[in-house]
C-alpha cells in the first residue's frame, strides 16, 4: 500500500528483509537514523540490538523498557524520543483490568487502523491479527498493549518528523548516543558484574 502511494512511493519504501541475521546486521545497523524499540514497559528484557543501534548513532524511539531505560539516564529524554506507558502505569492498567476496546473508542486513527486490518484494503484481511487485539481467542487481548500506547506513538512518530527538520538537531541528538554508548562496553559491565554480583 505504502510503496504503491503516488504521494510517498518516490520518497518511502517499505520493505521485508529475510533472513535477518548478523551478516545483515552489519549492513543495516549504521544505515538506520531511528532505532524503534517498542515493546510495553516490563515486559522485554534488555536487549543488544539497540545497543548495537545506538553506538552506530540512531536515535531511539521506544517505550522505557529493557536497554532504553539505561540509554535514557546515559543520553537524557532529549536524546531520544519516549513514548508509551511507564512499567508501573501498565501494572496499574493491568490491575484495573486492561480493555482493549477502550482505546479504540478513544482514538479515531486506532479505529481507523483496526479497520484497514479486516476490511481487505490492505490488499488481505488480517482477521487474526484484529483478534488477538481484541478477544482472548489466542491469550490475553492485545498482551502488549499495543492498542493503549497506540496514540503516544504516533505522537512520537510525529515529534521524529518534526526533528528530522532540523538536521543540526538531529545531528547533534545521534552524536550524543555515540559519545554516551560506552555504558555499554564490556569493561563496565564486567567490573559490575565483579563488584556487585561476584563481590571480587
Amino acid at each position: 500500500m505504502v510503496n504503491a502511494d503516488p504521494a510517498v512511493r518516490d520518497r518511502l519504501k517499505v520493505v521485508f528483509v529475510e533472513d535477518y541475521k548478523v551478516s545483515l546486521a552489519e549492513i543495516i545497523i549504521p544505515a538506520a537514523d531511528i532505532s524503534e524499540q517498542i515493546s510495553v514497559a516490563g515486559k522485554e528484557a534488555s536487549g543488544t540490538g539497540n545497543m548495537k543501534l545506538m553506538i552506530n548513532g540512531a536515535v531511539t524511539l521506544g517505550t522505557l523498557d529493557g536497554a532504553n531505560v539505561e540509554i535514557c539516564e546515559a543520553v537524557g529524554k532529549e536524546n531520544m524520543f519516549l513514548f508509551g506507558m511507564t512499567t508501573e502505569e501498565v501494572e496499574t492498567l493491568w490491575r484495573r483490568g486492561y480493555a482493549p476496546r477502550e482505546f479504540i473508542q478513544k482514538s479515531p486513527a486506532l479505529s481507523s487502523v483496526l479497520d484497514m486490518l479486516t476490511s481487505g484494503v490492505l490488499g488481505a484481511r488480517f482477521d487474526d491479527i484484529a483478534a488477538s487485539l481484541l478477544t482472548n481467542r489466542y491469550g490475553a487481548a492485545d498482551a502488549y498493549m499495543a492498542l493503549a500506547d497506540f496514540d503516544s506513538y504516533a505522537a512520537a512518530q510525529v515529534r521524529i518528523a518534526d526533528t528530522w527538520k532540523n538536521p543540526r538537531t538531529f545531528t547533534n541528538m545521534s552524536l550524543v548516543n555515540i559519545a554516551k554508548a560506552g555504558v555499554f562496553s564490556a569493561d563496565r559491565a564486567i567490573r559490575e558484574y565483579s563488584e556487585h554480583i561476584w563481590n571480587m
